[in-house]
C-alpha cells in the first residue's frame, strides 16, 4: 500500500493542476473593449495569415487581437483568395472597411482606428 501512495499523490497534483489551468479564466487584454467596439461600430479587418503587415496590425491590439473583427482572405494553402474578399473587391492587405464604407490600406494606428470609429482607447 505504502509503494502506491507516492504515485497516486503525484497523479493526484497534476490532475489538481490540470483542472486548476482549464478553468482558470483568461487574462484580458489591454484593448479588449477597445478590440470589440470596432466591430460594434462596423469596422471590418480584412487581411491573410501570411501577410507581415497583417501580423503587424494584430500586434498593435495585443492579447486583445482575437476579438478584432477580422476577416481571412486567404484559401489553407495561401494562394487563392476567399470568395468574399473577392466579392468585396479587396486587393490589398491589411484593409479596413468602415460602417461609412470608407476604407483604408496598410497598418491603421489605433487613434486613427478610434477617430474613424468613435470607440474609446484605454487610458
Amino acid at each position: 500500500m505504502k509503494k502506491y501512495a507516492l504515485p497516486l499523490a503525484v497523479l493526484v497534483l497534476i490532475v489538481a493542476g490540470v483542472a486548476w489551468l482549464v478553468m482558470l479564466p483568461e487574462k484580458k487584454g489591454a484593448y479588449d473593449e477597445f478590440a470589440a467596439c470596432l466591430g460594434e461600430k462596423g469596422a471590418t479587418f480584412y487581411g491573410t495569415f501570411w501577410c507581415p503587415y497583417c501580423k503587424s496590425q494584430k500586434a498593435l491590439f495585443g492579447r486583445s487581437a482575437k476579438l478584432l473583427p477580422y476577416v481571412e482572405c486567404s484559401t489553407p494553402d495561401g494562394k487563392g483568395q476567399l470568395p468574399l474578399c473577392k466579392e468585396k473587391g479587396v486587393t490589398t492587405y491589411p484593409m479596413w472597411e468602415f460602417a461609412s464604407t470608407e476604407r483604408l490600406t496598410g497598418v491603421i494606428s489605433l487613434e486613427t482606428l478610434a477617430e474613424k470609429t468613435s470607440c474609446s482607447l484605454p487610458q
